[in-house]
């Protein structure tokens, strides 16, 4: 019976210890925990799936944007065509404006309002920097 008594205080203590350790899951594992999502930019980017559907979300919704075929008569880059879209991405004022870092004739994008979201921002740097090609 005496060696009972110092076994049990022994469990006892252990599992009190045990029952201290908090996880803190958003710490753990960032990537599950919560609605976040990764930004994966390792892998190829393709100008159809993954660039084209941002452009058109922030640039130009047809025929309510400034980069669309009417508002290209104001910004004189229509995006709906590869070819204005890869001459922004050749001379750097695509990346440049989308990160709020206008060059020299050029405004933020989108104008007037907030910035996209980082990942998206990340996606087309990608994708201008693989050599933006139009697939």
């Amino acid at each position: 019976m005496k060696r009972l008594v110092p076994i049990s205080i022994l469990v006892g203590g252990v599992l009190c210890l045990s029952g201290c350790y908090n996880d803190k899951a958003d710490k753990l594992y960032p990537a599950t925990s919560g609605n976040t999502t990764t930004c994966d930019t390792t892998v190829a980017t393709s100008y159809k799936s993954d660039i084209m559907p941002i452009l058109q979300a922030y640039c130009y919704s047809p025929g309510n944007g400034c980069h669309d075929a009417t508002g290209s008569s104001v910004s004189t880059f229509n995006y709906e065509t590869y070819a204005a879209l890869a001459s922004n991405a050749a001379d750097g004022s695509l990346v440049s404006d989308i990160n709020f870092a206008p060059t020299k004739g050029h405004n933020s994008m989108p104008k007037n309002s907030t910035q996209i979201p980082a990942c998206d921002i990340e996606k087309i740097t990608h994708w201008v920097n693989e050599g933006y090609p139009n697939n």
